[in-house]
């Protein structure tokens, strides 16, 4: 597992993607800071991190569409199925070396805090919170591109249909809002699955369990899935 972690991560360097990835996303963050709490003369790091959330609609696919489809396309899967390690070790090591990237650059990214405690006094628990709401959303994101990624080996089309996904999974939130009181019901439903409405609880900086538990169901249920996938195909 750990051999495959470090290919993988590995990989990213070899080639332009980690790097793309790692400029486009500083650059993303640089401006929204700039333009959501800088230029505002805010410490309010929320509508930031919103504005980051939708960014990974474009930077996520960045990380996921190649993990799995590349194998296939390269006919090198067949090797990871009878490697001596299981599909889920697999699946997990593949997920964690894309999962490090986006994290290490999240983290990265927070230098542009320090802005905030030289010229202002911002809530460091509400920092705290919405930077690991946004780590936990990453998860899911990640999770759920490698499981697209695993059902085609055309690294173009796994991209599109994550970003779809994710813009999907981010616009169930918006939608719930347009959806009339006499269909309570259905609005409630709608706003539970949504990925934005939970994170609303991180960014005034409390620690929401039940949103804890639900970004990490989402992200085990499609690592689930993609284990599925290869199971599937290793006994055909």
């Amino acid at each position: 597992m750990l051999a495959i972690y470090k290919r993988e991560l590995r990989s990213y360097f070899i080639t332009p993607i980690g790097y793309v990835f790692i400029v486009v996303f500083m650059i993303m963050s640089g401006l929204a800071f700039s333009f959501t709490t800088l230029k505002l003369g805010s410490s309010d790091v929320s509508t930031y991190y919103i504005a980051l959330m939708f960014f990974c609609i474009i930077l996520v696919p960045l990380l996921t569409m190649k993990l799995l489809s590349e194998e296939k396309k390269l006919k090198t899967e067949q090797i990871l199925l009878t490697s001596p390690i299981t599909i889920t070790q697999m699946v997990m090591a593949k997920f964690l070396a894309a999962y490090t990237l986006f994290a290490g650059t999240l983290l990265t990214s927070c230098i542009n805090f320090i802005t905030l405690y030289m010229f202002g006094e911002p809530n460091t628990a509400v920092l705290f919170a919405t930077t690991l709401g946004m780590l936990l959303i990453g998860a899911a994101f990640i999770a759920l591109g490698l499981f697209i990624s695993s059902l085609t080996e055309n690294q173009l089309i796994s991209a599109l249909i994550t970003i779809v996904s994710i813009f999907f999974m981010l616009g169930l939130g918006l939608v719930s809002s347009y959806i009339p009181d006499t269909a309570h019901v259905l609005r409630a439903f709608v706003k539970w699955l949504s990925v934005f409405d939970r994170y609303y609880a991180f960014t005034y900086g409390y620690f929401d369990f039940n949103a804890l538990i639900y970004y990490i169901s989402i992200t085990a249920v499609f690592i689930f899935f993609t284990v599925r996938v290869y199971e599937k195909r290793r006994w055909e």
